[in-house]
């Protein structure tokens, strides 16, 4: 049990991490680009927040949060999700009084109790966007190119958007009735979750795993078809924009994400290769969850990416970035005289910006060059305790086997011009 992690979570390697530092660097340009600031919230929050913010009822707090006691008797939870934790932060700093709209983005650990497989772990990592303030259909528009734009910055293709409107306080009870209208005759072909959901949460019957494919599903009413004029006009004014943005994107009337804030604008962006696991971004407005944690009430709107998943997308398409050399020089020392002088030539080389090695076991000379090619050095520095008398060392080209000595004063010029 020592040397296993916890189930549903695994270790992030040094072979792996460039893939990762790759995609933060990229949420980090494109983020810049838009205007929006990073924030980092706490891994764990009190659980009220959750269950007030995501909503009572569904999947994720009633199934999959992961909540303690501390130690003085408060029930806490690892965040399964981070828009309700961002906006407890900016109400809680008072960010709104620094601006109108307050653009925030986060990239970090999420947690949920669930059936672990690819791109779905206990202990996932999502990059998310928040926008604070404002009601305009554009910034619904923004927020979905910016999630496209990510994507396709990283050269991923075959990526599918899809749009929807779940409508407001106001006309959602009326669609809602609809719903209920229509699976009643239903209820004993539908899952013990879904009869749960039909009274209190009949949205969330659009997106059960286990019915979602059964052939009535195909004639469920339409959301659009409930709108109220408020919520139609909205909708119709953030497609005119991703029209005029040249976003390609599809309707899909059953699209109502997973948790409760959501109002007006729900959108999923698809990578179909991944299969059951395909949803790599979605998100929507939300214009209720400000007032529900304790604020007065805000419009705002985000989305959050799966990096696990993007990372797997990025991987079927063969579109990860190659390592770079790790050492570019690599010191070799034979016998006590050299170590000294060694060691502080490494310290030279990594002070000039030069990626530089050796082989603290002071091990033969075939051995530490066996390691120099381990590290695909493309230079090796030899220094024996003839080249120390003689303040010289010997620079071998490991590409083409050529050598020659070099002063010891000029080595580091040196590398650095043939590097």
């Amino acid at each position: 049990m020592l040397t296993t992690v916890p189930r549903g979570t695994k270790d992030i390697l040094p072979k792996d991490i460039l893939g990762w530092q790759y995609v933060e660097n990229k949420i980090r340009e494109i983020c810049a680009l838009y205007g929006y600031e990073e924030i980092r919230t706490p891994i764990f929050e009190h659980t009220e927040l959750f269950k007030r913010g995501i909503g009572e009822g569904t999947d994720v707090v009633d199934k999959e949060m992961y909540t303690f006691l501390d130690k003085g008797g408060k029930s806490l939870t690892l965040r399964p999700e981070n828009t309700a934790a961002v906006v407890r932060a900016y109400l809680q700093n008072k960010l709104y009084a620094e601006n109108n709209l307050v653009k925030l983005f986060y990239i970090g650990s999420m947690f949920r109790h669930d059936r672990p497989q690819a791109g779905r772990m206990r202990e996932f990592h999502q990059f998310g966007i928040e926008a604070i303030g404002e009601e305009n259909p554009a910034l619904d528009a923004e927020i979905i190119i910016l999630a496209v734009r990510f994507l396709e910055s990283l050269g991923l293709k075959d990526l599918t958007l899809s749009i929807n409107s779940v409508g407001c306080p106001h006309c959602r009870p009326n669609y809602q009735e609809k719903l209920q209208d229509f699976f009643r005759d239903k209820l004993d072909e539908l899952c013990d979750d879904c009869k749960k959901r039909f009274e209190t949460k009949p949205l969330r019957l659009l997106d059960c795993k286990v019915d979602g494919n059964k052939d009535f599903m195909q004639n469920v009413p339409k959301a659009e078809d409930s709108l109220c004029d408020e919520c139609r006009s909205h909708f119709d004014e953030v497609k005119t924009y991703l029209n005029g943005a040249g976003i390609k994107y599809e309707v899909d009337s059953r699209l109502v994400r997973g948790l409760d804030y959501y109002t007006k604008t729900a959108f999923e962006i698809k990578y179909a290769p991944l299969g059951a696991q395909s949803a790599i971004a979605g998100g929507g407005r939300y214009d209720g969850l400000v007032e529900e944690i304790g604020g007065n009430s805000t419009p705002a709107v985000g989305f959050a990416a799966g990096l696990e998943r993007v990372l797997l997308a990025l991987e079927s398409q063969k579109l990860l970035p190659k390592p770079d050399t790790k050492t570019e020089v690599f010191v070799i020392a034979l016998g006590d005289e050299a170590k000294l002088s060694a060691f502080k030539l490494l310290g030279d080389l990594r002070n000039a910006g030069i990626k530089a090695n050796m082989d603290y076991a002071w091990r033969s000379m075939k051995a530490q060059l066996k390691q120099a090619n381990k590290f695909s050095a493309p230079y090796v520095v030899i220094m024996g305790e003839d080249e120390v008398k003689n303040n010289i060392v010997q620079l071998k080209n490991m590409a083409n086997s050529e050598q020659d000595s070099v002063s010891l004063d000029n080595i580091v010029e040196r590398l650095k011009r043939v590097l």
